[in-house]
């Protein structure tokens, strides 16, 4: 089973990651074969992380809350939120799997579906995809945000390599998702490519 997670830093606590760097690289090396893709979100000067967004397989929903409640960060206090959400990797690659230009213009969308939004979003759903495939050289990692039992969409997540914010905003904008209003809220997080250094 696929998931995502995404962990958002409570305010103030960049002073607890730095010391954790290690022990967090060592708790995700337990989950090299298994992951999808990874990294920190960052604030637009891209100086400071803001979260950590993890893709990952694993094997059921004790194993997910293991990944997102053991991790050192969480248990330090890093974090002020964690969402964690099925998902379905769509284009079935990882994101060392990306040729990308830059590592300055990558980004993590959320997009959290609205009520009542799961058959609107079946409708839609090969409209959609046509949509996204004409940015496929951009995408790193694309998918739905499902419900726990895998059934319903609740949203989506992407990784995708643009020139800047305003031009994720901008295909975001003629998506045929956004268009619909089926998104209650939508983030966009400046993003890179996470891991040993």
């Amino acid at each position: 089973m696929e998931y995502f997670f995404y962990c958002r830093d409570r305010p103030g606590s960049g002073a607890l990651r730095e010391p954790l760097i290690e022990a967090h690289w060592s708790f995700m090396d337990r989950y090299a074969d298994a992951m999808i893709a990874r990294g920190p979100t960052l604030t637009a000067d891209r100086e400071e992380a803001t979260g950590s967004m993890h893709m990952v397989d694993l094997p059921d929903a004790e194993a997910a809350r293991e990944f997102a409640f053991e991790e050192p960060n969480y248990k330090a206090g890093v974090y002020g939120e964690v969402l964690v959400r099925r998902w379905r990797n769509v284009l079935g690659r990882t994101m060392w799997d990306f040729e990308g230009d830059g590592v300055d213009s990558r980004f993590l969308v959320i997009g959290h579906g609205g009520a009542d939004t799961d058959a609107r979003s079946a409708a839609l759903l090969d409209a959609e995809r046509r949509y996204l495939a004409g940015f496929l050289d951009h995408l790193i990692g694309c998918g739905p945000l499902l419900s726990d039992d895998g059934r319903e969409w609740v949203g989506s997540a992407i990784l995708i390599e643009l020139g800047d914010r305003a031009a994720v905003e901008a295909m975001l904008a003629s998506a045929p998702y956004v268009r619909a209003g089926l998104y209650a809220d939508i983030e966009v997080h400046a993003w890179q490519f996470g891991g040993r250094r």
